[in-house]
Formats: structure tokens, sequence, C-alpha cells
């Protein structure tokens, strides 16, 4: 007999309320190494989403799912990026990567072998010894991608990271992305306002409504993989493009 495979992240039925509601009755399933991105509209109350999956905040009712079991304590169960890299300015990048490390308990020492292990792997070990203040808005972006990596290499919540950057600068760090995701077998949960970037990244796309969010749809983002900056061009994307505009 087959099992069942275990769902890495699921949440059923989640509701949060503050002063109105927030979010009502959102489920959504994330398979293992998936590429989930959630689009809606501004203030829809995707940061809220994450806010509650990574145990910041409570919800009012339903329940999260990691590996197939209920979690009620979430918090450093996820690997958490926002929009602002939110690199400490006093610390080398090294040293940024290392805290990573160092968060979860890792001895200073081996939290040093292992950000430099991971700075070489994804090209960035040239800058390690530099300041944040220092850097592009593109590279200090990949700097806390690895540092939040580095706290959590299993499952990532990324919020609109790449929201300030140019449009060059954004489709490289996609592309770099989709490099680390591929090497070290991510499960990444990604939101943006960017329909073209959740299409270009995603196995598939959850589409909220306005506040108080629910899900409308689940669009399959059935572009082959390795991805290349050129699909964006393809009659395949463009229906995709169309196809979540006319739901939002």
């Amino acid at each position: 007999m087959t099992m069942k495979k275990a769902q890495k992240l699921e949440i059923k039925d989640l509701s949060v309320t503050f002063e109105s509601e927030i979010i009502k009755n959102i489920s959504l399933k994330v398979e293992d190494r998936e590429i989930i991105s959630i689009i809606g509209p501004s203030g829809c109350g995707k940061s809220t989403l994450f806010n509650v999956v990574s145990g910041i905040i409570k919800q009012n009712k339903g329940l999260i799912k990691i590996n197939g079991l209920e979690e009620k304590k979430r918090q450093g169960k996820f690997g958490y990026m926002f929009q602002e890299p939110l690199l400490f300015p006093w610390l080398k990048v090294l040293e940024n990567v290392m805290l990573g490390f160092e968060i979860k308990g890792i001895e200073k020492k081996q939290a040093k072998i292992e950000a430099v292990y991971l700075l070489k792997k994804f090209d960035l070990f040239e800058y390690a010894n530099l300041y944040p203040n220092s850097l592009s808005g593109g590279m200090k972006q990949k700097a806390a991608l690895l540092r939040t990596i580095a706290f959590n290499s299993d499952i990532l919540l990324l919020d609109e990271p790449f929201g300030l950057l140019d449009a060059i600068t954004r489709s490289n760090l996609h592309l770099y992305l989709l490099d680390i995701w591929k090497k070290l077998g991510l499960t990444i949960i990604f939101t943006t306002h960017d329909i073209r970037e959740a299409i270009f990244l995603s196995d598939r796309v959850y589409v909220l409504s306005k506040k108080p969010a629910t899900v409308i749809d689940c669009i399959k983002i059935n572009l082959s993989r390795p991805r290349k900056i050129s699909d964006q061009t393809s009659k395949k994307f463009v229906e995709l493009e169309k196809k979540i505009i006319s739901l939002l």
C-alpha cells in the first residue's frame, strides 16, 4: 500500500481578527521542495498570514501543520525574510550570516565554517569582510537571504524580499534564488505584488481577495524548469499572467 505523503506545510481554515477580520478561513498546502507564491491586493493580509504561520501572532481559529503534525509553537520553525534586508550594519557580511547559525545554537567556530561554506557556494565570499553599508541593494538582499537560510534551511517565508529593487536587479535575484532553491532543496513560500515575479518563480500561485483575505484560486504554473528570463515572453507565460490579472 502506498503511504500518503505528508504536506510540508498545511494551513486549514485559518482566521485572524483584530479590530476587524483580516484573514477569513484560508486553507493552503505546500509540498516538500515547492515554491508557492501568495499574491493579492495591497493590505489584504499577506504579511499577517506570514506572522501567524511563523508564530509571531496567534490565529483566532484554524490549524497549521508542519510535516503533517500540528504545530502551535512555531517560533524558529521557519526562515523569515522581509522586504528590508535588516542586516546588522556593525557586523560584516560573514558575521551577519554566522548569526543565523548562532541563533539556532551552533557554536561560533562551527558557525563560521558553515557561513564561509555558504558564502563560497553562492558566490558571496568576496564580500565576506565588507560591512552592509558598502553593498548594493541586490548584494544586501543576497546576504540577507543566506542569513535566513543559515537560520533555517528547510522552509523559508519570503515576504516581498525583492520589492524595493529595480527590475534588472530583481531579475538577477530571481535566478539567484532559484539556484539556491535547486541546490539546497528548499521549500519556499513567497509573497509579492508582482504577478510576473510570482509566475516566474513558482510551482503554484495562491490568489487572495481583498481584506478579509480568502483564497480566490490556486493557479498551477505549468512552465518547465529550469526557468529562463526569456520564458516571460512565451505565450504560456502571458496566458497565466492574464488569468491572474482577471482574478484580482
